[in-house]
């Protein structure tokens, strides 16, 4: 009887420890991992959990959420539960359908994942480092009914959502920029108005100026000199620049600001400058980074709702600058041309390498440096079918092929926006948007400081831009890259969003934090105020481990689509990067689903799968597996086994030629697949637990076989046989013997053991499929393949005792005496002490032979048993030799048999010449009818029919003719 009162302290400690509320179906893992024991609710007289926790309202309150759920609460306690709220606020979906609330809670495992762990980096003064915290994402909170209202949009055309990582940091408040657009100011008592050092400020530009060679703006000055010297730039120093020629060249562009100059190294100056027109009274700039910056990227320029006015070559050299026209920034060509999301990906990959922007007319070059292939050429000509993963800007106005890329989402607008850090949890909860390619997966984070401050700034958002007459008046000039409010398609929501396109009264934008891109009327586009500044983008992006190299691959995201799309998830952080990389898993069930690992299995090709059939029998079938549940593994000869054989042989010999450390597993996680070592070779495992960083637990998946090794066992699968070797399913068929319970205790290790000795690696059985359920496959298992079996009679003294060999078998018998005529001819003799009943390797007339030992005579004789052929020889002992372990390997292949289908009988002379005319030295079908069980193999009787089929006509019975003959000999007597 359970201790009720402990179980209901148990569960209040459960409860209080989640304010917010804990699902129904989370509960018993929560409950586990702190007692190390389920809830007995059985034992205190309740059938059903729900039941259990309703008789104790004054222990837990239980309700159920918008889409469901039951969520449990400590009685007493007034909170929601945050996901709960998170779905409840949730909006159908056009695209994905209804969102499935799932449970957010990991399942408890015996020790925790290898995960590396480390803190985001938070310093402001990193902008650029990528090993940490690095991305845009994330967040449900309403948003999770934004997330998939918001993915419904038909008009959505691609994700233009950047990689995460490497943003501009958030500036302090003394140099954040003000409304009408001037450069970021010094601060408060910085020095301005006096005296300064001229030479050692000179001597520090010189130093910031050999770290940017490419140059910068002159209104970042201020803040890389903060930056890197701890001190505020004297303001004089800043109208000083232009007579220090000597020390740097000043630059005026073709921007509509004046106070917007470039700066460069003294060797560069040389510049014709354009009449500035007037200043955009909202434009300003954006924090560039810091001196982390490869010096031949060139750096980030303003965002401004106007194009930039010039950029700088990845060279560094300064871009020719045209005379000012008075038309405006000119139209990309048209063209129906389109690009291949293979194209778009490295396409957006190289502009993440070059953050800060990239003059377009360097992309040939870079592209075929890094791909080692050919830019298409409509690419440069067609610019505005980038315009969904990149902005595209042109500073010369008259010059439409001088133009500047940049990575959507780097540009900014008028303020810093903050980079999203990665949560510090190991199981973080994720709202899944959408994928198009597994390298770059739109989420966002569930939990405070994402979805729920998201969902607060959106309620703020709403609140601002409402529909009084007081509301701000949509935009009248706009501009790539520019940060914006929007008015969405449900006239209530007002969501963050970057312009992507401007086009004649419409403007594409992407929502920054929901993950996909729309066109609306320009008449939704307000000013987005300063306050709306501070939260980082939550929509970010994320890559699912073990899937790269089938990262588009149409099965994989179709399977993605259906099984996380729009769906809450948790999601296991291996590496925290630049794009996270990461496990993903639905918990919602009783057991968890790795969707990396489902993923995957959506490569299989089902034609190779083993073939099941109810009430069909197959032979030739191996045993390769018994688990101490009863579980039988077994392999059924099919293509997928023989291909797979046949890869892993390839790999072998792969491997003999390679130095294998370079293929070691260097990020091991649950679902992966890759190899091991099984019985000498090379085998396909899964990953199935890890204990730590070193050790962890496998599942042959072609055997049915686990086993715990560590990590420098494991071997990644190398690249020229992956593809095929994932299209083959797992060739280990999970049975179970019909008409027997299966279930954990419910066999004892005598019967385990017993089960193992008669089957356990026997290739010559059969299967029956009896009935074929969800788990197991209910079969009846014979020791021959099949009913129906080609043998070879090698010896017949009457029909009530004869030897078959198994005729499929008959080659790798003559193969393995082949290799004992080589190994024993070279072994010198040694003194032998010969035992009965046991097995040696004897010469008989020049061969050897796998015999049993039946008697040791004086005379230096020995009778012995050939185990192979069935037969009885007399030979000198000097004539034996140890049975190595190397040649028991193949089962003995001479089988004792009688003929089915005759009464016992003592069988003449006459009547045993006869039979033996009939088969002996004949190949045959034996038809399975009883097997007589013994302690040996070789003492195994069976009872089998024999059929000659070598007549056209028809099929000859042998029981019969001997029934016939047996019939006129007793006639005659």
């Amino acid at each position: 009887m359970a201790d009720v009162e402990l179980v209901k302290k148990m569960l209040r400690a459960v409860l209080q420890a989640n304010k917010s509320g804990v699902s129904l179906s989370r509960l018993q893992s929560e409950y586990k991992e702190l007692t190390g024991e389920q809830i007995p609710h059985k034992q205190m007289g309740h059938n059903h959990l729900d039941a259990l926790l309703a008789s104790m309202p004054t222990l837990v309150r239980i309700e159920r959420n918008r889409s469901g759920e039951t969520m449990c609460f400590a009685s007493g306690s007034n909170e929601t539960a945050h996901l709960a709220k998170v779905v409840a606020r949730q909006r159908s979906s056009k695209k994905t359908g209804r969102p499935h609330l799932v449970n957010t809670q990991m399942r408890v495992k015996p020790a925790a994942p290898l995960v590396l762990n480390a803190k985001p980096q938070t310093s402001l003064r990193q902008p650029n480092h990528r090993g940490r915290g690095g991305g845009r994402g994330g967040g449900g909170g309403r948003g999770s009914g934004h997330g998939d209202f918001r993915q419904a949009r038909d008009m959505r055309d691609g994700q233009s959502e950047g990689k995460t990582g490497a943003h501009p940091h958030k500036m302090s408040n003394q140099n954040t920029p003000n409304r009408k657009g001037n450069p970021p100011t010094e601060n408060p008592g910085s020095g301005k108005g006096k005296p300064y050092n001229p030479q050692q400020v000179q001597g520090r530009i010189r130093e910031i100026l050999g770290k940017y060679s490419n140059g910068f703006w002159v209104s970042k000055l201020p803040q890389i000199y903060r930056e890197l010297y701890k001190q505020d730039l004297p303001t004089e120093s800043i109208k000083d620049l232009e007579t220090w020629t000597h020390i740097c060249t000043v630059e005026k562009t073709c921007s509509s600001n004046p106070s917007e100059l470039l700066l460069y190294p003294a060797k560069e100056q040389t510049a014709t400058s354009s009449p500035s027109p007037t200043l955009n009274p909202d434009s300003t700039s954006a924090p560039v980074p810091t001196s982390n910056t490869p010096a031949d990227k060139p750096l980030q320029s303003p965002v401004q709702k106007r194009p930039p006015s010039a950029r700088l070559t990845r060279s560094g050299s300064r871009s020719p600058q045209s005379p000012p026209s008075s038309s405006s920034s000119p139209s990309p060509p048209s063209s129906p041309a389109t690009l291949s999301p293979d194209l778009k990906l490295k396409l957006e990959e190289l502009l993440v390498k070059y953050s800060n922007g990239l003059w377009a007319h360097a992309l040939p070059k870079l592209f075929q440096d890094t791909y080692k292939t050919k830019l298409p050429g409509h690419v440069l000509e067609n610019l505005h079918l980038l315009s969904d993963i990149c902005t595209i800007d042109y500073p010369m106005p008259d010059n439409p092929k001088r133009a500047i890329l940049q990575e959507l989402g780097r540009r900014l607008s008028n303020h810093a926006v903050p980079s999203l850090q990665i949560p510090k949890e190991e199981y973080p909860s994720v709202l899944v948007v959408e994928a198009t390619n597994t390298n770059a997966v739109i989420l966002r984070y569930i939990g405070e400081g994402y979805s729920q401050a998201q969902e607060s700034m959106e309620d703020e958002m709403r609140e601002f831009y409402g529909l009084d007459q007081s509301s701000p008046c949509p935009l009248s000039s706009l501009s790539s890259g520019q940060l914006v409010a929007v008015r969405a398609e449900e006239e209530e929501e007002i969501l963050r969003a970057q312009v992507c396109e401007v086009m004649a009264d419409k403007v594409k934008v992407y929502y920054v934090d929901h993950g996909f891109s729309e066109v609306i009327s320009k008449t939704k586009v307000f000013e987005l105020h300063e306050k709306f500044f501070q939260l980082p983008f939550q929509a970010t992006k994320c890559k699912l481990a073990g899937l790269g190299p089938f990262c588009q691959e149409p099965a994989v995201l179709k399977k993605f689509e259906t099984m996380a799309s729009g769906r809450i998830l948790l999601a296991e952080i291996l590496e925290r990067g630049q794009t996270p990389l990461v496990v993903l898993y639905d918990t919602s069930q009783d057991d968890d689903v790795n969707i990396n690992a489902a993923c995957m299995k959506a490569l299989q090709d089902k034609t190779l799968a083993s073939p099941l059939q109810v009430n069909s029998a197959y032979m030739n079938v191996t045993v390769s597996s018994v688990c101490s549940d009863g579980t039988v593994y077994c392999q059924l000869p099919s293509r997928g086994l023989a291909k797979l054989n046949e890869i892993l042989e390839n790999i072998e010999t792969y491997f003999h030629s390679q130095v294998t450390s370079e293929f070691l597993v260097s990020r091991p996680f649950c679902g992966k697949g890759c190899l091991a070592r099984y019985k000498g070779k090379w085998s396909r495992v899964e990953i199935t637990n890890l204990h730590g960083s070193r050790v962890l637990d496998i599942l042959f998946i072609d055997v049915g076989v686990q086993a715990s090794v560590e990590v420098f066992e494991l071997r990644e699968i190398p690249p020229p046989f992956l593809r095929d070797l994932m299209a083959i399913p797992p060739q280990a068929v999970k049975c179970c013997l019909a008409d027997l319970a299966v279930s954990v205790g419910s066999w004892t290790p005598d019967a385990v053991q017993w089960l193992r000795e008669k089957v356990l690696n026997t290739t010559d059985c059969s299967m029956k499929v009896n009935c074929h359920l969800k788990s197991h496959v209910h079969m009846t298992v014979f020791f021959f393949s099949g009913n129906n079996i080609d043998v070879y009679v090698s010896v017949a003294c009457h029909p009530g005792h004869f030897v078959l060999q198994p005729w499929r078998d008959m080659y790798k018998l003559v193969v393995l005496m082949g290799e004992m005529i080589l190994y024993y001819n070279k072994t010198e003799q040694k003194p032998l002490n010969i035992e009965k009943n046991q097995i040696y390797a004897a010469k008989v007339e020049n061969n050897w032979h796998r015999v049993l030992v039946k008697g040791v005579l004086t005379n230096g004789l020995v009778s012995v048993y050939e185990l192979d052929y069935g037969k009885h020889e007399l030979v000198s002992c000097t004539q034996l030799r140890p049975l190595i372990k190397e040649f028991r390997q193949l089962p003995f292949q001479g089988i004792t048999a009688q003929l089915a289908g005759l009464k016992p009988r003592q069988w003449s002379e006459e009547a045993s010449i006869v039979f033996r005319n009939h088969v002996e030295k004949k190949p045959l079908v034996a038809q399975l009818e009883a097997v007589q069980e013994a302690a040996n193999p070789w003492d195994r009787k069976l009872t089998v029919f024999l059929v000659d089929t070598s007549q056209e006509e028809r099929d000859i019975w042998v029981h019969d003719i001997m029934a016939e003959f047996a019939d006129e000999l007793t006639n005659e007597l």
